[in-house]
């Protein structure tokens, strides 16, 4: 089916200018890439998957926003730091990329033919374009100018840590991350940083049988930046893929995850939770689970904080197909609303073709609780440190889906840092 001309000068404007790397193994998947995004084109308010989110801001040409560039999370947690500057790897800044039991190298310089990640790249982001288009992450396939590929054969002795910093208000960053966890292996991996005014990347992910992936996400504090964010996993049997995200401030934020249970014993579950203060914060999460197995377990967590008129987002399905008995699907989404300007927008969905299964969702948006506010003031907590308390209270479950004591609690304080610096 052809394009309106209107999407196709949108298209032509978006991708004018980027670099198309054409040769050997990248070449291939790269020109795919660009014919899945020019059948598709970029997408309008009025499009399904985007009705809630305008994608004006990541359709733009170019982008304009003021980046902080201050302090990352993570810093005091022992890691093999790796840091992209306004997209380029920072060779100076980054740790020496050998470690035990993982192989990391770049995007940029994987060159030959017999690399591991010919195998992977674009290859989880095609799968995940069905039955929900997803036109910007094809978009990252075809135009990345560089990312990590990480292959992990054993257990790392240490977090790899990818570090987003930016020097420019005008820098537009498109970055494609392939991790391969081989049988049996196990990674941490940390982002973190406000890497740029505008921020593209895709992550895909194959967890082999037995293997262990948790991935730990900052993102701000800058109050301008733009970022949309996929991650793509493919999880066999016996596996486990854990993902947390924690979004402070941003004007535009959208998180998709795409994840495809296909081994019986699996277990895959995204959480996060996001604070917006002010009528420009948009903070969007999409979630798209599908369990081809049996006995598996998934778990969708997501908390939204929001005051001054702040927007957030929740789309996530959990989809079961024939013969996937004995699925354990939960997913739950809330927003606490702290003023009466604020809005939360949720479209969660079941699609069953199972018939032993235990599913579930729910989705709640409200007030700081009464009762519960009166009776800490009661015993002498001041009001504002009351509710920050709350807050922090309704914040806990999304935190608690994080394994690592030492990561929980960095992104805690942060968040309570964010809570004490707009208090009122």
């Amino acid at each position: 089916m052809t394009l309106p001309q209107a999407k196709l000068d949108q298209l032509s404007a978006r991708i004018a200018g980027l670099h198309f790397p054409s040769t050997g193994w990248q070449g291939k998947a790269r020109g795919a890439a660009l014919e899945r995004l020019s059948a598709m084109g970029l997408p309008v308010r009025r499009d399904e998957y985007w009705r809630y989110t305008d994608p004006a801001k990541l359709v733009a040409p170019q982008p304009q926003a003021e980046v902080w560039g201050g302090e990352v999370a993570f810093d005091e947690i022992d890691a093999l730091k790796v840091v992209f500057v306004d997209g380029m790897f920072d060779a100076e800044a980054s740790d020496d990329l050998t470690m035990s039991g993982v192989e990391i190298s770049r995007l940029a310089e994987a060159v030959t033919d017999l690399h591991w990640a010919a195998e992977i790249y674009g290859e989880l982001e095609t799968k995940g374009q069905y039955p929900a288009q997803r036109p910007f992450a094809a978009l990252g396939s075809a135009f990345a100018t560089d990312g990590l590929l990480i292959r992990v054969t054993g257990k790392a002795d240490r977090p790899v840590a990818v570090i987003y910093r930016s020097s420019s208000n005008t820098s537009d960053v498109n970055l494609h991350h392939c991790v391969k966890v081989e049988e049996g292996a196990e990674i941490t991996l940390l982002e973190s940083g406000d890497a740029a005014a505008r921020l593209l990347t895709v992550m895909e992910v194959d967890v082999a049988k037995g293997a262990r992936f948790h991935h730990v996400r900052a993102q701000g504090r800058s109050h301008q930046r733009i970022v949309n964010t996929h991650v793509f996993a493919r999880i066999a049997e016996e596996a486990t893929f854990k993902s947390f995200t924690a979004s402070i401030n941003g004007v535009m934020t959208r998180n998709e995850a795409v994840l495809d249970i296909v081994g019986d014993d699996a277990v895959a579950h995204v959480a996060g939770a996001s604070v917006g203060d002010g009528s420009d914060f948009h903070n969007d999460d999409t979630v798209f689970i599908t369990h081809a197995a049996e006995r598996c377990e998934s778990r969708q967590v997501y908390k939204k904080v929001l005051k001054n008129g702040a927007t957030g987002v929740f789309q996530g399905k959990i989809l079961v197909k024939p013969g996937a008995q004995k699925t354990d699907g939960y997913q739950i989404s809330q927003s606490l609303l702290l003023d009466g300007d604020s809005q939360f927008l949720a479209k969660p969905e079941l699609e069953i073709y199972a018939d032993d299964v235990k599913c579930s969702h729910g989705s709640t948006s409200g007030a700081i609780d009464e009762t519960a506010l009166f009776y800490l003031r009661s015993r002498g907590v001041p009001e504002r440190r009351a509710q920050s308390l709350l807050v922090l209270a309704f914040l806990a479950e999304a935190l608690a889906e994080i394994e690592e004591e030492a990561l929980a609690e960095d992104l805690r304080l942060r968040l309570e840092n964010w809570l004490d610096r707009h208090e009122g």
